[in-house]
């Protein structure tokens, strides 16, 4: 069987880079997998955090425009899998026909999530308690990370992943997200009801701080109606670090069985 290709997004604070795994494990499923990065990230963790210049006052919407322009240059459409922002993302190219299916792994809630709870809010306050951060990037801690990401790993494998991943993200994403529902023509708005859309998996981790499975749920809650399918995957006892830490293969079984049993 061809698959289609797989596009993977990254979501804040994490480089590219950290989806080789999944592209090997892709290839060996049949997978031809890349994983651009956002507009303004460099090719390496070091450069990037060198210079994050060129993320500062990038928001949803230059991201999205980045991703739907490299999908217009591949030969056919292809399968969109993303980690937090990248979640959204991935699902905001699907509504607008660019994938043919998508994968949001615990994505950032998109325009008509009303719930905030208490971790959300506190894994964001490094970025949203200061305004000026809306036009700048912003570095987590390693303490920051552990508890928005590493929460569920021993403080040892955490700080591993924060050395080895991470780079400065830009706050302009975190505040569209955090004032969507109060913006018209928000970025963060993915038509969940009309869009006639290929197949979207959303997943959890049960013990997520940046994005509480509460929070994905009522994601899903919002494509109810919609006339297309629409599944939700909750992975106990996994936090916001799942895509990159140990237990990742376990994540992307169950996202290729998924796009394998919807014939992708």
């Amino acid at each position: 069987m061809s698959h289609a290709p797989v596009v993977l997004i990254h979501g804040l604070w994490i480089h590219s880079s950290a989806w080789a795994p999944w592209i090997e494990y892709l290839a060996v499923r049949g997978y031809e997998a890349t994983a651009p990065g956002w507009p303004g990230d460099l090719d390496d963790v070091a450069s990037t955090r060198a210079d994050p210049s060129g993320l500062n006052d990038v928001g949803i919407s230059e991201i999205c425009r980045h991703y739907a322009d490299l999908i217009d240059q591949m030969p056919e459409k292809p399968i969109v899998i993303g980690h937090s922002f990248g979640g959204l993302i991935a699902q905001e190219l699907l509504a607008h026909g660019y994938a043919v299916a998508a994968v949001a792994i615990d994505p950032a809630p998109i325009r008509g999530v009303t719930k905030l709870p208490f971790s959300q809010l506190r894994s964001g306050l490094p970025v949203l308690g200061n305004p000026a951060n809306r036009h700048r990037t912003v570095a987590l801690t390693a303490k920051e990370f552990a508890y928005s990401f590493g929460n569920m790993l021993s403080r040892e494998d955490s700080d591993a992943l924060f050395e080895q991943w991470t780079i400065p993200g830009p706050g302009r994403p975190l505040f569209e997200d955090a004032t969507a529902n109060f913006t018209k023509d928000s970025p963060a708005a993915v038509d969940t009801h009309l869009a006639d859309r290929g197949p979207l998996l959303l997943t959890s981790g049960s013990e997520d701080h940046t994005v509480p499975l509460l929070v994905t749920t009522a994601v899903a809650k919002l494509y109810a109606d919609s006339p297309s399918v629409t599944d939700l995957h909750v992975f106990e006892g996994r936090g916001h670090s799942l895509t990159i830490d140990a237990g990742w293969r376990d994540i992307a079984d169950v996202c290729v069985d998924w796009l394998e049993a919807k014939g992708f």
